[in-house]
């Protein structure tokens, strides 16, 4: 690990203490995968029960909380969902994650006070610290040159599916260095390379290498590029080679 990393570990522990030692929820902010993948590995040293959400199934940046022993019940998450909604639909450009995400930094809030930002036809929703939501919603009123407005709703109302679509490939195995290649679209050296790296998670845990086969249903994340499942392998060519079917996370 380095130095940061470490610290992070170290301020999980602490966080656990604080909760047994208090006996209430003590909650992280929000984390993205390598995050928590750094928390996972320290499980074992824990002092108190957690759970982890992201206000919503399958969310990727999460929230942990830390449970003390006495309390098992009577607690949320202080997380908020935010919908966004153009003013007049007319004038309104496409927005995508990045143009969102610029807007809220450009309002001074820190990454890890914001969870996932998931965009559809009609809105898009914000998952946020509740401490945060009041000042996003008076002072978020515009994204690039799109006018917009904002109201709260309850994270456990909505059936948020993230955007994805199904898509084919072939492969000589189902290697993860071999389906990395195929859905990223790179050799299958610069495949292991990322995987050595640290880049790959399996169900948002980090695996380093390259010879493991992937399973069907398996959550694939790769840092900076994106999300995928891995869905089956569905037959072979002529040549002897591997059909795949993969989902990819919009």
């Amino acid at each position: 690990m380095t130095k940061d990393e470490t610290l992070l570990a170290k301020r999980f522990i602490d966080l656990s203490r604080q909760a047994q030692r208090k006996n209430i929820v003590v909650f992280s902010e929000f984390l993205n995968i390598n995050e928590l993948n750094i928390f996972k590995q320290g499980i074992a040293e824990l002092y108190s029960a957690y759970e982890t959400s992201g206000g919503y199934e399958l969310s990727e940046r999460q929230m942990i909380a830390f449970i003390p022993d006495a309390l098992c019940y009577g607690w949320n998450y202080p997380i908020a969902c935010l919908k966004i909604t153009p003013v007049n639909k007319k004038f309104a450009e496409t927005l995508t994650h990045r143009d969102v995400l610029g807007s809220l930094m450009n309002l001074g809030i820190e990454r890890s006070r914001l969870g996932d930002i998931l965009l559809d036809e009609e809105a898009i929703y914000l998952f946020c610290q509740e401490k945060v939501a009041a000042y996003l919603s008076e002072e978020l009123t515009r994204i690039r040159h799109t006018t917009v407005k904002i109201e709260s709703v309850e994270p456990q109302e909505l059936h948020i599916e993230p955007k994805k679509e199904t898509l084919d490939g072939i492969i000589a195995s189902n290697r993860l260095d071999s389906v990395i290649a195929c859905i990223c679209k790179i050799s299958r050296s610069q495949a292991s390379q990322w995987i050595k790296g640290g880049k790959v998670f399996l169900d948002n845990r980090e695996t380093l290498q390259s010879t493991i086969e992937c399973k069907p249903g398996e959550l694939i994340s790769v840092r900076s590029v994106g999300r995928f499942r891995f869905l089956e392998c569905s037959g072979e060519t002529r040549k002897g080679r591997l059909k795949i079917r993969y989902e990819r996370y919009i």
